[in-house]
């Protein structure tokens, strides 16, 4: 039997891996960061669990992310909303989707939701939809993409970019500047709708 779960899996995994890097994402830039996204908020993680789901060859893994929502610059995602994404980790055993974001409680985080439910990760570019908000040595908070890279601009989204380095950091943008860039574009993106 464990010959049998063993080979499922990896038989998933092939599957998965397959479609994963036969996907490839197109990083966004800012205005389709914003535009995509069905809603965009800044939250703190509070719980992440993993469980399998599904039956025979179907059966794999995904991981539950719930966020205690601080504030809701697009959408209507409530006071608490949870994503569900592809992977993770249940019993010792562990599916990865590739540059898939990883989340632990006590994340502070701005996201960028689309698809959540139906999409496999349910970010806007998979990576690109995480920002971080970290807090440097001087005790200020920084915005950081999903691999820890200091934003310094919102020109910056979406383009290759170096290791952290100490100018990058001091010359990061607070969360309060990414978010009023946000909430400016999302109110751009409406009155843009409503002329039309």
């Amino acid at each position: 039997m464990k010959k049998l779960t063993a080979f499922l899996l990896a038989a998933f995994f092939c599957a998965v891996g397959f479609s994963v890097q036969a996907t490839t994402v197109i990083p966004p830039d800012f205005d389709s960061l914003v535009s995509r996204a069905e809603i965009i908020f800044q939250g703190s993680v509070t719980n992440v669990h993993s469980q399998w789901v599904g039956e025979g060859g179907q059966r794999h893994i995904v991981t539950y992310v719930t966020f205690k929502v601080d504030e809701s610059l697009k959408g209507a995602p409530g006071a608490s909303y949870t994503i569900r994404m592809l992977g993770g980790t249940v019993d010792g055993q562990t599916m990865e989707v590739s540059d898939g974001p990883k989340f632990k409680a006590g994340d502070h985080d701005i996201l960028f939701v689309e698809h959540n439910g139906t999409q496999f990760i349910p970010l806007v570019g998979i990576m690109y939809g995480r920002y971080k908000i970290e807090t440097t040595g001087s005790g200020s908070e920084i915005i950081a993409t999903n691999t820890g890279i200091p934003l310094t601009s919102v020109s910056d989204i979406g383009k290759a970019r170096s290791a952290a380095t100490n100018s990058a950091q001091a010359s990061a943008m607070s969360p309060a500047q990414f978010k009023a860039a946000i909430s400016a574009r999302v109110g751009q993106g409406a009155s843009q709708k409503q002329q039309h």
